[in-house]
């Protein structure tokens, strides 16, 4: 297996029926978890799937991580407190401690179910894809024949705080085959972040794609206006500020994977971008591949927001679950979300290899690595990580 990577997921999807090579791509990591005594007089709230990052109310520097309704009590990393809002630790400055108490917002659409089921003969590449249950390869290619890709992703704002720890990343040891530096794909949002810093990575060839300008809860009930304002806001933000173009702005992911329903689609088909990032797939044992809207989703919507109307044309770069079956930690969208602690260096790397085979060893749907700033924080994520880039490029 062998290692590419040019411009992004949006590359990704032109190249799929071509690139017999490895896409890599990156997102924000986690924190030291370990069990405790005090996690059993926690209750994990229900409406959240028993997954989810809520604040300790006894103080801001500890937070509690549901998996599968367990919680799990970790520990900011010195000198930083846990933002309830943002679900991660922050200098104290930025934290906003809770727990803070949030009213759901009423549903501003009706669900309309008016995209038909997949229809293979009339859906075809490189402008459609759909199949049965999201786990059939492009171009109908043997598991042999197909590229395996790795995409890593980063969410959130870049500046002092994650910007050379996302060098290190990518110092241009690990190349791909046709000599070039692998990249990443950097979802943006605006509070917090140095548009120096984001020019430069665009600079070095890394995709800038959008998250929301403010990356507030309950978007996903917002309306059209809304929308626009926080995804479209945030594409000219990065305009203006750091020079990055309208037309290379062409990937949208939704804060803490909440999909608008259709709203947040017709924005992005409005305004010419060519994928989103937010669907989460639940844990499954064959991985989803990349598909258009064009048709019904697949597989169960994980958020319970996903579109129901058709979007011709518009790809949905999923979130498959990241698991690994003989290990207890649970399930996880983000890998910094999957409960690694208390773990050295190599088993991080054991742990990634495991969870990477389900992809490699099957379908070889891209696998996506997304990360929060918090992984990097971690000695042993940060090296397990690097130590998995190094193994999987020699593949």
């Amino acid at each position: 297996m062998s290692v590419f990577r040019s411009n992004g997921v949006r590359s990704a999807m032109a190249a799929l029926p071509f690139a017999p090579i490895l896409l890599i791509c990156a997102i924000l990591g986690n924190v030291n978890c370990q069990k405790d005594k005090e996690a059993e007089e926690f209750v994990c709230p229900e409406g959240t799937q028993g997954n989810g990052n809520f604040a300790d109310p006894a103080t801001c520097r500890r937070f509690y991580q549901c998996v599968d309704g367990y919680p799990y009590l970790n520990r900011c990393p010195s000198g930083l407190y846990f933002d309830d809002i943002s679900k991660y630790c922050t200098f104290k400055a930025e934290a906003r401690c809770g727990p803070i108490a949030t009213t759901p917002a009423p549903i501003t659409e009706a669900p309309l179910d008016l995209a038909t089921k997949c229809d293979p003969a009339a859906c075809q590449l490189p402008y459609c894809f759909c199949s049965k249950d999201g786990t059939l390869i492009p171009g109908g290619l043997d598991p042999e024949e197909t590229p395996q890709l790795i995409m890593l992703t980063f969410d959130g704002a870049v500046n002092l705080n994650n910007f050379e720890l996302y060098k290190k990343v990518f110092n241009g040891k690990i190349k791909n085959p046709n000599g070039c530096p692998i990249r990443g794909t950097f979802f943006l949002s605006h509070e917090y972040s140095n548009y120096a810093m984001v020019q430069a990575l665009a600079h070095d060839g890394h995709e800038i794609a959008t998250g929301t300008v403010s990356q507030q809860q309950g978007l996903q009930d917002k309306g059209y206006e809304e929308w626009a304002g926080e995804m479209i806001g945030m594409r000219e933000i990065l305009r203006r500020f750091a020079n990055v173009s309208r037309t290379d702005v062409v990937g949208a992911r939704a804060p803490f994977l909440k999909p608008g329903r259709n709203t947040q689609f017709k924005v992005l088909e409005d305004f010419g971008y060519i994928y989103d990032s937010s669907v989460g797939v639940p844990p499954l044992p064959i991985p989803v591949w990349p598909y258009t809207l064009d048709y019904k989703i697949a597989h169960e919507c994980k958020s319970g927001t996903c579109p129901t109307k058709s979007f011709p044309g518009l790809w949905e770069v999923p979130f498959n679950a990241h698991y690994v079956e003989s290990f207890e930690g649970g399930h996880c969208p983000y890998l910094d979300q999957c409960v690694l602690h208390n773990h050295d260096s190599d088993e991080v790397l054991e742990w990634l290899q495991e969870d990477f085979s389900r992809y490699y060893e099957q379908n070889r749907a891209p696998y996506m690595m997304p990360f929060h700033t918090n992984w990097f924080q971690i000695k042993a994520l940060e090296r397990g990580l690097h130590k998995f880039l190094q193994w999987v490029s020699g593949l």
